[in-house]
């Protein structure tokens, strides 16, 4: 089933398309690009397209993170910043926050 473009959208497919492998390119991943389209381009769902921003990346044959990898690199670089910053309580619960979603799946 493909959902119908809403009318205040102006972006056509092919704009949407590139913008998503431009923030891509950026570093975002999938899930931070489709609130980027949300808030800052009016596109209330990347599936105008009839795909997933995930599905766009891959016939692109651009190398999607899994989220687990995602976590575990954020993982990473909160416990280098924790060793540097060992008073930093907000980082601390932070990783403590992200070690409990590793966990959970």
């Amino acid at each position: 089933m493909t959902e119908t473009k809403p009318n205040w959208v102006k972006m056509k497919p092919a704009e949407v398309h590139a913008l998503i492998l431009e923030l891509y390119k950026k570093g975002e991943t999938p899930a931070k690009i489709g609130m980027i389209l949300r808030d800052k381009h009016g596109i209330p769902k990347a599936k105008v397209l009839g795909k997933r921003i995930s599905q766009v990346l891959k016939e692109s044959n651009l190398k999607v993170d899994i989220e687990q990898e995602s976590l575990r690199k954020k993982i990473k670089v909160l416990e280098a910043h924790l060793t540097a910053h060992k008073h930093d309580q907000s980082a601390r619960r932070s990783l403590s926050k992200k070690l409990w979603g590793v966990t959970a799946q």
